[in-house]
This record gives structure tokens, sequence and C-alpha cells, in this order.
């Protein structure tokens, strides 16, 4: 008879004393084999545990060349050691695994609708389901039915069959691994489910706490339904909860009024937007003006609190109203300087080889075509000097 691994005869073990059969490195790390454990291997969709042995870390745990590698965040030699279980990563993982075995049942069995994969997040998890369309009063029925369901507290139990056993049992099931062999390992919800499965479960619904759905997207032709269960939908909820807080002190409105209340500050801010855009340009259009007056092929004038884009604007503004002056314009925002090179039409100058030499001197970044070459970087005096080498070369 096959020996199960301590992770699979007690989920809820956490510490076991083991034997480090053997010791090894490969692509993943240093790893280490054990004659038992009660950390789970990755498989069928939920994570590996983590955990240590004895003083050092095991940071993920997987199934290689026909046996349970642990892979650990450093070396360990051949002997007794001390397995510990990452306890609250594992119960998450319960909570998450036991929650999709119930919703997957009650999914087909009340809507018809079969699961065809499985996926257990960090932060969320998930499963497809053979259906196009699931629509808000379907989630609605889902998770009413799946809440009675967890109340009822079902009892959550793990056996081994043979596989010719399976015909006569009504298993849910996605198929077999590619060359299983050996009993096939059921966990069964009594009275809603019995399904194929190798991963770690809760002992009763009841410890599921509640599942919380969380939307959908079309995904293959068919919909990916997002989950949280357990502690996992608590924590969410105490963050909804602490948002909405400062949300409700930023806005001065109850939750209810939240949206509405975000959505007049958002206009209020585009309207803002619209006026700020429309002074800069009135700002680049009289700075273009005024440089055009001074007199000379060469002018200069550094701005505050601007960037790039009202660079450019006042740049094409002046070469279009003084075809025949060149201009060096800069302006810093935020610690953030940049730096327009700009020479209309008319201007005797070979831009692309004199913006080279700026941007040399500014030990800036730089490029541009046509007319106008612009960069970024570049201290005062480094400013200084490409002004003072742009007027020797330019005579103004």
């Amino acid at each position: 008879m096959e020996t199960l691994a301590a992770f699979e005869r007690d989920p809820y073990l956490t510490t076991l004393g083991a034997e480090v059969l053997r010791v090894g490195r490969d692509g993943q790390g240093d790893f280490a084999v054990l004659d038992d454990t009660v950390l789970y291997p990755e498989g069928g969709g939920q994570p590996a545990d983590h955990g240590f042995l004895d003083g050092v870390a095991v940071v993920t745990v997987q199934k290689r060349e026909g046996e349970v590698r642990h892979y650990l965040a450093a070396a360990v030699a051949p002997g007794p050691v001390q397995v510990r279980l990452e306890w609250p990563r594992r119960f998450d993982h319960m909570q998450q695994h036991t929650g999709q075995h119930l919703l997957t049942a009650v999914a087909q069995d009340r809507f018809g609708w079969e699961t065809t994969a499985f996926h257990l997040g960090a932060e969320v998890a998930d499963v497809e389901l053979a259906t196009a369309q699931v629509t808000a009063a379907d989630l609605e029925g889902l998770e009413e039915a799946i809440a009675a369901e967890i109340r009822a507290g079902h009892l959550v139990t793990c056996r081994r069959v043979a596989p010719e056993a399976l015909g006569g049992l009504k298993v849910r099931s996605r198929g077999l691994p590619e060359g299983f062999q050996g009993a096939v390992r059921l966990v069964e919800i009594a009275g809603v489910d019995l399904n194929t499965c190798g991963g770690t479960h809760l002992r009763s619904t009841g410890e599921l706490e509640c599942l919380k759905l969380l939307g959908t997207e079309a995904i293959r032709g068919g919909t990916r339904l997002f989950f949280v269960a357990g502690a996992r939908a608590r924590r969410r909820l105490g963050a909804h909860e602490r948002r909405n807080a400062e949300l409700r002190g930023l806005l001065g409105a109850p939750d209810p009024d939240l949206p509405a209340a975000l959505g007049t500050k958002l206009e209020q801010l585009r309207g803002l937007e619209r006026r700020v855009r429309s002074l800069e340009e009135e700002v680049a259009q009289g700075a273009a003006a005024a440089l055009a007056r001074v007199p000379g092929p060469f002018v200069t004038q550094a701005f505050e609190d601007q960037d790039s884009g009202f660079l450019q604007r006042t740049a094409r503004l002046l070469a279009a109203a003084a075809p025949d002056k060149t201009a060096f314009l800069t302006a810093t925002r935020e610690g953030q300087a940049c730096f327009v090179l700009v020479a209309g039409d008319a201007a005797p100058v070979d831009l692309a080889g004199l913006g080279r030499e700026v941007a040399a001197l500014l030990q800036a970044r730089g490029g541009g075509s046509g007319r106008l070459f612009q960069g970024k970087g570049g201290s005062a005096e480094d400013r200084l000097r490409a002004i003072a080498h742009l007027r020797a070369a330019l005579g103004g």
C-alpha cells in the first residue's frame, strides 16, 4: 500500500520530525528530499507550502523526477530535521481550495456551469466556467446558494480508491494527470460533491466562514469567475472599510454618495486642467512673441515650473514668428531640467550638429528632427556654458 505523506494524513499537522535523505542542487536552487513532510508540493492549482527545515526557510516545494524536493534559502546536510509549516498560508490555501470545490459543485448542479480550470492566486482565486455569460442576477443566486451550503457545515473528507472503482461512483473530475498510476484520491463534501483532488482541504464547509464572488471576465468562449473565501474575504472587507473611511474624509460624503462626490471632483479637476492648458498656451504665445522681438539671430530664456511640452509649444510659435532666429529654451519642474534648441526655416544653422554639441555640454540626452532638437538634463552651470557656446557660434 502506498505510504501517504504527513500533509495528506493530517492537513492540520504543522510540525514533524523527519530525515533528510538526500540533498542536491538544480536550476531552481538547493533542495532536500525527506522521508516525510508536512509541506504540500505545488500541484492541482494549489501553490506550494512555505516553512522551515530547522531554521532554514523552505521557499517552495516541487515534484521533480519522481520525488518531492524542498527548495531552500540555504543548503542543509543529510540527517534528522524538524519540519515546520507556515500555517497561516496553508490554512488560507485550504479555505480557497475547499471554497473552489463548493463553488464548482453548486455552479454545475444548480446552474449547469462546468468548471474547466482553477487558479489560486496570492490575493484572489478564480475558476473558469464553461458558460459564455453570467449575469449579475446569476452571481447573486450562486453566492446565496454557496452561503447556504457553508452554513450547513457539511463534513469534508478524503479517501483513496482503486481506478476501477471510479465507474461506480458519481465523481466530478476534470480528468487524471497523464500517466497517472495507483489509487485515486477523492475529496468529498458530504451530500454536495465528490471530486478527484490531491490538495489540502478543511474539515467542514463551516470553516470556510464565507465566500464572496468578486466579478467575471470573458475568456476563451467561457467565463472566468473571481472569488475570495474565509480570512481573505474578511481582510478584503477591512481594506474596503479603511479605504472608504479615507474617502469619506477627503470627499465629505457618506458611503452611498462617494461615487457621485468623486465624479463631481473629477469633473472639476478636468475643468481646471482645461483652464491650465489654455493659460499655458497664452503664456507660450506671449513668451514666443516677446522673444521674437529681441534683436539678433540668437535668443534664450529659462522658464520655471514648466515642462518639455510647454517648451515645444513656445519653440514652434517662435520659429513661425521669427524664422531667422535660433533659440535655446530651458525649463525646470520638480527638480527635472529639460531644453529645446529651435531654428526657424531662414536661420542658416546646422541644427542637428549644434544640438549634439549642446547636449554634450549639458551632459544630457537629446535628439530631434527637422528644426527642433530637445532633451532632458543639465545643471544651471552647464546651461550657462551652453549659452556661451551658442552665442559664440551664432553671433547673438
